[in-house]
């Protein structure tokens, strides 16, 4: 570290281009490993009738990430983002090896939850770092850049693991994580170092709130929750929300809280928290819906569902940083307001989808979706981080992250739930023909139409959803606005 000194420190821009990279190349890791997992499951010998099992490589990449976001970011805000971000780098790297060079898929699983921490670390110390050392009127576009490489990173993981398990193997898709860390860490030790706050952290309070939104997000995670199969996820959901209930009973008590009480006495805050909430559910129902409506519904392949998605989620970096740079000549609440207008608008038009669906109107619909989901990322982190302060800042964008992934969790639960039940409803009189039978009277035909009919029915019924969460998410918006002058450094106490 030594002979660093003698290099000149990276400028706020530079160290604004080494965050994206790494934030881009965390996103990236959430969703590549969906194309992996069919080469995985050849290569590790798992059957078909194990697919609950493989499931948890990604819903503990889930749990991972959601639960010790908010704890490692009060660390950045104690100890320096800087720190913590390259924490975040050495985790994924180390976790990484180890699921490349995994026997088992319960070694996968493992250094799965590992990497997620590294993970979590990484985008945890990302937004503070990256605005670190910024004018407040150059914050917010910084926001909406982050925003939109974290965005870019999710959208090319499929593609990018697939082009390497076309050309290599599914394990050297986290070999190459090794390289990519090491060169970020090269980087890293040439940006100037986060000045250490005069506090502690309530690492007590962080590992109490680990298991309160671990047991939270993996209740929710369970289909039966909505289907009365089982009393286990709503015991698991109970359990969760009465620890998160005593991390706060707790925390009032601390010297240095990991959960300072005056974030949510900020109706502020909670403004955006609530906001965030929603607009993870909406969010997962347009990634979700897309791809499975073109497969199911209207009989497209694969890739054809792959890039209708890459339509919606290809416009949502675009206004991320469109909603950055606007965020201080009209406010917040405007560019949010327009956001959830552009995605409600968006969705009740693809509810209207039928088999003749075609170009242009197909991708004006997807695009008006995306660009609306885009546009409400900077703004949301500007109000929230600013509440926080200089003192919470980190912490203040771990918990919005944090609402994010609980509203994505609980939006998949409910489509999956409430889905799969409305789809047999309307599927129980549809009695499947004999092929003999078949081939005779065109039953078959009928048959395969009434299912078609039925999937369009669910998956309409699957977007208004998402346009009246847009529109729900409008009233918690009406308390966002920022303080005066736009000054993120204000007090962290909010007036009532």
């Amino acid at each position: 570290m030594r002979s660093t000194r003698l290099l000149p420190a990276l400028s706020p821009n530079q160290v604004l281009w080494l965050v994206c990279a790494g934030v881009f190349f965390a996103s990236l890791d959430q969703t590549v490993v969906v194309t992996a997992l069919p080469a995985l499951m050849v290569d590790l010998e798992i059957g078909v009738t194990r697919l609950n099992d493989v499931a948890w490589v990604v819903t503990g990449y889930l749990l991972g990430f959601t639960a010790v976001v908010p704890l490692l970011a009060r660390v950045g805000d104690v100890y320096g983002h800087r720190r913590v971000y390259g924490l975040g780098l050495v985790v994924i790297a180390g976790a990484s090896v180890v699921v490349a060079l995994a026997p088992s898929l319960g070694w996968v699983i493992g250094a799965r939850v590992v990497q997620a921490v590294g993970g979590g670390s990484l985008i945890a110390a990302a937004i503070a770092l990256a605005s670190d050392g910024l004018p407040a009127s150059r914050r917010f576009v910084v926001l909406g850049i982050v925003g939109a490489s974290a965005e870019m990173g999710s959208v090319l993981g499929p593609l990018y693991g697939g082009i390497i398990i076309d050309l290599l193997d599914w394990r050297w898709i986290f070999w190459l994580n090794v390289p990519q860390s090491a060169a970020l860490l090269v980087g890293l030790a040439l940006v100037p170092k986060s000045p250490k706050q005069a506090t502690r952290v309530d690492y007590a309070g962080g590992l109490l709130l680990a298991v309160g939104l671990a047991s939270v997000t993996l209740a929710l995670a369970q289909r039966s929750i909505y289907q009365s199969q089982s009393g286990w996820p709503l015991v698991m959901l109970a359990f969760g929300i009465g620890v998160l209930i005593a991390v706060f009973v707790v925390e009032a008590r601390v010297r240095d809280p990991l959960l300072n009480r005056s974030l949510f006495l900020s109706r502020r805050f909670v403004a955006a928290f609530s906001t965030q909430l929603l607009v993870g559910s909406v969010l997962i129902i347009g990634l979700v819906t897309v791809p499975l409506m073109a497969e199911m519904a209207l009989g497209r392949s694969a890739l054809d569902g792959a890039l209708r998605l890459l339509r919606l989620t290809g416009a949502m970096p675009v206004g991320a940083v469109l909603g950055g740079a606007l965020v201080r000549r009209i406010g917040p609440r405007s560019v949010i307001a327009a956001g959830l207008a552009f995605s409600a608008v968006g969705f009740q038009l693809m509810s209207r989808w039928d088999e003749g669906i075609q170009d242009p109107a197909m991708t004006v619909h997807l695009v008006t979706t995306g660009f609306g989901l885009g546009l409400v990322i900077a703004p949301i982190l500007a109000v929230a981080i600013q509440v926080g302060g200089t003192a919470y800042r980190g912490t203040a964008a771990g918990l919005i992250t944090v609402a994010r992934m609980l509203g994505m969790t609980l939006g998949l639960a409910a489509l999956s739930g409430w889905g799969i039940g409305y789809f047999e409803l309307l599927t129980a009189d549809l009695a499947f023909p004999f092929p003999g039978l078949a081939e005779r009277t065109g039953t078959l035909q009928a048959y395969q139409a009434g299912v078609t009919n039925a999937s369009l029915t669910v998956f309409s019924g699957f977007f208004r959803a998402g346009a009246v969460l847009s529109l729900a998410a409008l009233v918690p918006m009406l308390w966002m606005r920022m303080g005066t002058g736009g000054d993120l450094k204000e007090p962290l106490h909010d007036p009532p």
